[in-house]
């Protein structure tokens, strides 16, 4: 008999996040539609996770695949050091006129690398003006990456046990949480006095693996204006919260005072290629332009500006800005807060949050809040059976969904969440 395509996999593959021994094989996708994925059975699911926030049009966009295959015969990629081409320019400007804050823009390969470049400007930007700086700030369970800049300023937990050793230091501070506001801000006051902090970090109103902990904007402008105050750098971690998925597009617009350095990946070419960028302003790019050499950004890709990936992103752009996607967006928004007001009181939720069309369930277990809870993997494959498609943070339930999802289809991942309470992780 033939050996079956999961089968396979499971022999050959290495995949992420997964403890290869302990886990299911692998659902064998063989197409996607809309938020749709239709497995090799013929099976769908409802896509409710945008596949690790990426999507934002639905699967297979038939605009972004005409788009792209259209590219595809005129340039499929060049080197982008000495040279240009215009699927990267016109993707730069178009980005930079939702971020009138920011005047450059630099091309990176993924949302880790952003952050990498991201570290690397704000750091340089100190030792080219004669004052190495080195103190880096970021909040308490924070994720930024995986590669070792982006270790560093996460926080310390599963994801970075093996390299602890490795990562240079950063000093963490609490997430302004309800009630927590104050010691936040009186702790990153502390610590921008020193004549060394070069940089403060974080990821704009919710951070995402950390299961979805959601603060309030103006404290963070709080935070950004104290900074500011001490010409301390700061860099918005919006490789997540980019394109609408807060309401808005981009988080950072809720701010009255904007980050110096702004960073973007997952929704930049609406889920289709592997994209990032890093955004400054022209206080970041002016330390850089000079006639010695050495104050050189010596950091680059292989893909860089690869032009299929920025014409997708500039097809997303064009689906992101039409008026009825804006509207989409906001009817989600809408339908997330009618079914935390029906569900909220529920005596299985410890917490529910939303922000945006982020919606965030915590269920109450017996162990405290954690990646590794046990009763995530009961409620994946609970979801998988009932056809949906959400990847539960340990006992946080997530829906961040592509915008073109129907209010059908997510009135159904609502009932599936409700069966689940109702159901998975409780005794019989």
């Amino acid at each position: 008999m033939t050996e079956d395509l999961s089968a396979k996999d499971t022999r050959l593959i290495w995949h992420p996040f997964t403890q290869q021994k302990t886990s299911p094989p692998p659902i064998h996708i063989v197409r996607g539609e809309n938020t749709l994925l239709f497995d090799v059975h013929g099976k769908s699911y409802i896509d409710a996770v945008s596949s690790w926030w990426v999507n934002l049009h639905g699967h297979a966009n038939p605009y972004i695949a005409e788009k792209v295959s259209r590219q595809l015969t005129i340039l499929e990629h060049v080197i982008f050091a000495g040279f240009t081409h215009t699927p990267a320019v016109e993707l730069a400007e178009r980005l930079l006129s939702h971020l009138p804050h920011q005047q450059r823009l630099f091309f990176t390969d993924d949302g880790s690398t952003a952050v990498e470049v991201g570290l690397k400007m704000a750091l340089q930007y100190w030792r080219n003006q004669g004052q190495p700086r080195q103190k880096v700030i970021a909040f308490e369970e924070a994720y930024h990456g995986d590669t070792f800049g982006s270790m560093s300023v996460s926080g310390r937990n599963v994801f970075t046990a093996p390299f602890d050793p490795l990562l240079f230091e950063v000093k963490f501070i609490p997430l302004p949480l309800p009630g927590k506001e104050q010691q936040a801000l009186d702790q990153l006051n502390a610590l921008i006095k020193s004549q060394d902090t070069a940089v403060f970090i974080f990821e704009p109103l919710v951070q995402g693996s950390a299961g979805m902990r959601m603060y309030q904007a103006d404290v963070l402008d709080d935070m950004v204006r104290l900074c500011q105050r001490e010409e301390v750098l700061t860099i918005a971690d919006e490789v997540m919260t980019g394109f609408g998925r807060t309401g808005h597009w981009f988080a950072t617009d809720t701010l009255r005072h904007k980050p110096d350095i702004v960073c973007l990946s997952k929704g930049l070419t609406g889920g289709t290629m592997p994209m990032g960028v890093t955004t400054c302003n022209s206080r970041i790019f002016d330390a850089f332009y000079s006639d010695d050499k050495t104050k050189t950004l010596f950091h680059g890709h292989s893909y860089t500006a690869n032009p299929l990936a920025c014409t997708a992103g500039l097809a997303s752009l064009d689906l992101l800005e039409k008026p009825e996607c804006q509207e989409r967006i906001q009817e989600i928004v809408r339908q997330h807060q009618a079914f935390v007001q029906r569900i909220g009181p529920h005596p299985r939720i410890r917490d529910i949050r939303q922000q945006g069309v982020i919606l965030a369930i915590e269920i109450s277990t017996e162990s405290e809040t954690s990646y590794l809870n046990t009763i995530r993997d009961q409620l994946y494959a609970f979801f998988l059976e009932k056809g949906v498609l959400l990847r539960p943070l340990g006992n946080v339930v997530y829906i961040l969904p592509p915008y073109c999802i129907t209010a059908t289809e997510l009135d159904y991942v609502y009932q599936v969440i409700e069966e689940a309470l109702a159901t998975v992780g409780i005794d019989s």
